[in-house]
């Protein structure tokens, strides 16, 4: 990505980049559509008492070690930067503050890669080896998916800053899981009030084949049915993602002949976008064309023809987090170019140090017994000092963080999920429209 001035910067905080979140759904919901593709998708059942961490017999009264799991390389290097630089933020911030138990904070940085390499698992044993408490990460569920058995029988706690998939809500983590983003089947009802406010009729939606994909497009149509759109006038597509050409794919979306299409990816959605306009059926061509938080980013617009993105609209987890914080953010790192995910990472290690302090103990499994009753049902505070404060007099907090309020349930997670609706404008470079607040 080319670098941007700081002006420029705050000018497109909005932008929130392409975010990798994974989600998984539903597989008996696929659309009527002629030319639906491929792809046998996983059931998730989300109908279950999500389990519990229970506090040790013996407290771990030594300092508190947080590791990061961030992608630093690999196809999803870009979803990195403003993640990492909000967790070097974090630490500092709490070590400002006089640290957890009296102590600093340690950090350990790592980098998670991607699905094709095996970085990520390389990592948590580097990471586990050197004592971590906490590992902060991964962005993508699908990175998640491979290390928490082992993150979770080692009693450590895995807090992700950008995990959607509804995988997660029941999974047998030991009640030692936890994210900050809220799940996809929140985001799927903002993408679809976008699209019906739009007046479509008849949508397509391009899907990639991994867990976030067809969860997100299966939880769309549910939605999009719920908002009166027949099914037989919604095509979905699930599309291998690492193919070389989706011109197939987008054939079949153009003979569809949608008022709508949705586009569920990541950076290959560059490839989809630019296939679309050869056809005629692009945002630029006046398609409405919606995405979500894989691609409304500005480094999509900097893999496309220029104005080739002009109208294109989605959704992207994503709360105002102000400027104050964004400015301290491009302290950390002046060459972030966009603030996706910065406060769900951010969040993460504040909750994280507040947990362990309430616990009296850094231990993995006091730690996860202590997060969600930090984050509701006691007294506001919003900054680390505040709330530490608040604890050392022996009151209950309610942490409200940068991304606003958390009230995790039982899982691990919001209940409320905030998206940005974003735009991309001529010169292919995004502007907030606004706000989407969807559960609770």
């Amino acid at each position: 990505m080319a670098r941007r001035t700081l002006a420029r910067a705050v000018a497109v905080l909005g932008a929130a980049t392409l975010a990798l979140a994974g989600c998984s759904s539903d597989g008996d919901d696929s659309a009527a559509a002629s030319g639906d593709t491929s792809a046998a998708e996983t059931s998730v059942d989300t109908d279950c008492d999500p389990p519990q961490a229970t506090a040790g017999p013996t407290p771990d009264t030594g300092a508190l070690t947080i590791g990061t799991l961030l992608p630093e390389t690999g196809s999803l290097a870009f979803l990195g930067p403003p993640e990492i630089a909000a967790v070097q933020l974090a630490v500092d911030d709490v070590n400002a503050g006089g640290g957890v138990l009296e102590q600093p904070v340690t950090l350990i940085t790592g980098d998670s890669g991607d699905t094709t390499t095996d970085t990520a698992n390389t990592t948590v044993d580097r990471e586990l080896a050197s004592g971590a408490d906490v590992i902060v990460g991964a962005a993508s569920s699908s990175v998640s998916l491979k290390v928490i058995d082992k993150i979770v029988s080692a009693g450590v706690v895995m807090f992700s800053p950008a995990n959607t998939s509804d995988q997660f809500i029941c999974y047998a983590d030991n009640g030692l899981y936890f994210r900050t983003a809220p799940t996809d089947v929140l985001q799927a009802q903002a993408l679809s009030q976008l699209i019906a406010g739009a007046g479509a009729q008849r949508v397509s939606i391009l899907a990639l084949n991994d867990p976030y994909g067809t969860g997100l497009a299966s939880n769309a149509v549910k939605n999009l049915v719920d908002a009166g759109i027949p099914e037989d006038q919604i095509q979905k597509i699930i599309y291998d993602p690492n193919a070389q050409s989706f011109n197939a794919e987008v054939d079949q979306v153009k003979n569809f002949a949608p008022d709508a299409v949705a586009v569920i990816g990541f950076e290959e959605s560059a490839k989809i976008i630019t296939r679309m306009h050869e056809v005629g059926i692009g945002p630029s061509d006046g398609m409405p064309v919606f995405g979500v938080d894989g691609n409304m980013g500005n480094a999509l617009g900097e893999n496309v023809a220029a104005g080739l993105l002009d109208t294109m609209s989605g959704t992207t987890p994503l709360t105002d987090t102000g400027e104050e914080f964004r400015a301290r953010l491009l302290v950390v790192d002046p060459n972030l170019i966009d603030f996706n995910y910065s406060g769900e990472a951010y969040d993460a290690v504040i909750i994280s140090a507040l947990a362990a302090e309430q616990a009296g103990s850094t231990a993995g499994v006091d730690i996860a017994a202590n997060i969600n009753s930090v984050t509701k049902d006691g007294t506001k505070c919003t900054s680390f000092v505040e709330c530490l404060d608040l604890l050392r007099a022996g009151e209950d907090i309610d942490y409200d963080g940068v991304t606003g309020e958390l009230s995790f349930g039982d899982a691990g997670e919001p209940g409320v999920g905030s998206y940005g609706h974003l735009v991309y404008g001529p010169d292919n470079t995004l502007t907030t429209e606004g706000y989407i607040v969807v559960g609770g």
